[in-house]
């Protein structure tokens, strides 16, 4: 199933909800089965809310940490020196600050720390 749109409370496609949801509405999101031909809407509410402490950083943002980069993988390459990366040869790992990776899909490249 794809996901072509996604609205935030107010937009037009969503007013009957955030009349009905108030403040708890989150989005409406229309979703589409090309196999079985249908569309179909859902609402995202918030039905509890409690408090909460995020959990402690693995690394702090200025540690340098290797990152392994296949050679034919240009587009990564591309990522990693866009966030000021560079290549280390002796280790034939990228090398960029944990900052700059943290929360994207390069952290699952991530294989040795450096200092």
């Amino acid at each position: 199933m794809k996901t072509r749109s996604k609205l935030k409370p107010g937009q037009n496609g969503t007013k009957q909800y955030l009349a009905q949801y108030g403040d708890a509405l989150v989005c409406v999101r229309y979703r589409y089965d090309e196999q079985k031909r249908k569309q179909y809407k859902t609402v995202e509410i918030i039905v509890s809310e409690s408090d909460w402490e995020p959990p402690a950083a693995k690394y702090p943002d200025s540690l340098l940490v290797g990152l392994a980069i296949g050679i034919k993988e240009t587009a990564l390459q591309s990522q990693v020196k866009a966030v000021g990366g560079r290549w280390d040869k002796d280790r034939k790992l990228w090398i960029v600050p944990y900052g700059c990776i943290r929360g994207t899909r390069l952290e699952k490249l991530l294989v040795l720390e450096t200092t």
